[in-house]
């Protein structure tokens, strides 16, 4: 289940006694514990029915110690295992049996939540298998679409700040959330959307508020790059070039990443001319929403002849900054007037 309907089960009081928090969203995690305890458990009594153990001091007897004691005036007790997997790794072979019988019994009156926070949960392990089984596993992924627009209305709203539809799209696109190759989660995600709240003078924060406060992304850049060699610019295309680099990217980095945009654009095109439609072509692809519509759009600008002449371009600058003397950045500035003029 994901996080939505497990906030439905809490509503409904239909919790169960464990379950195992799996994603890359801790922030959603750390929301969901909130409101397990504003349901089930008295403000003035957390203390004595809240328990939270780190996995890596936790083995089989302490956490059996820790549910077995009853709620005191709550409806349940509450205990959180933090790092499942070290815990795991403490029971490894001698008590695994043990320890998925006790989790199979527990009583009503508990709610075991065992969280995965540093992603190393697979969903071929043995925990995820057994809990996921009966629904007892509860996906935090990213939110995307009008889930994430909701969660930063409702910080806005917090900080008695307006945004226009179009302005949180373009925060979110700057912020590079929605990136495969930058790891943006939430708890950043809230830092850079307070940094905007904090540095606007009116109630709406505008679109020049965001463009001053979020630093681009090398994802932003490389699409801007990409648009600029589109146009034939050359002049903008070692600008954007230039400002990547002063702001510390690695020429390599930065090479990797043109060389990967344009092999999704062959890709996209050569997937096309064998009469995939979109939704397989992104299925093969293997990305987000938000790029795959960059790439589609970009591929329009080029042949397929050309795309590989221009892969044959990157594989010798690449070759090049690994075999000779001469400059990384010279031979991308270099690359990048070839493309511009071709």
């Amino acid at each position: 289940m994901n996080y939505g309907e497990f906030k439905k089960k809490i509503r409904e009081n239909k919790i169960g006694s464990a379950y195992l928090f799996f994603g890359q969203e801790e922030y959603l995690m750390d929301m969901a514990i909130d409101e397990l305890k504003k349901k089930y458990i008295e403000e003035s009594f957390e203390t004595i029915n809240y328990v939270k153990i780190e996995g890596k001091n936790c083995d089989l007897q302490t956490l059996i110690n820790a549910c077995e004691t009853l709620p005191f005036m709550s409806e349940k007790k509450i205990v959180l295992v933090n790092d499942i997997s070290a815990f795991m790794d403490n029971i490894k072979d001698r008590f695994e049996k043990e320890f998925y019988d006790y989790i199979d019994r527990l009583g009503d009156f508990l709610c075991l939540i065992f969280m995965d926070n540093t992603s190393s949960i697979r969903k071929n392990s043995k925990i995820y298998k057994h809990l996921n089984k009966d629904n007892r596993v509860v996906d935090f992924s990213k939110l995307e679409g009008q889930d994430l627009n909701r969660w930063i209305e409702r910080i806005l709203k917090k900080h008695d700040k307006e945004m226009s539809l179009s302005n949180i799209n373009y925060f979110i696109e700057r912020s590079s959330y929605r990136s495969r190759n930058i790891d943006i989660r939430l708890f950043d995600l809230e830092n850079e959307l307070l940094k905007v709240v904090d540095h606007s003078k009116d109630r709406e924060l505008s679109r020049e508020d965001i463009d001053q406060v979020l630093v681009k992304s090398i994802d932003t850049n490389i699409f801007e790059l990409l648009n600029a060699i589109n146009r034939r610019d050359s002049e903008s295309a070692i600008e954007i070039f230039d400002d990547m680099y002063m702001a510390n990217e690695p020429v390599l980095r930065i090479l990797y990443m043109i060389t990967r945009q344009f092999r999704l654009i062959l890709s996209y095109k050569l997937y096309k001319d064998k009469g995939y439609g979109d939704n397989k072509v992104q299925e093969k692809l293997q990305i987000k929403n938000y790029e795959f519509g960059k790439i589609r759009s970009q591929s329009s600008k080029f042949q397929i002849k050309e795309l590989e002449d221009i892969m044959e371009y990157l594989l010798n600058i690449d070759i090049q900054t690994k075999t000779t003397t001469t400059d990384q950045k010279l031979l991308v500035e270099m690359l990048l007037i070839k493309l511009c003029n071709k």
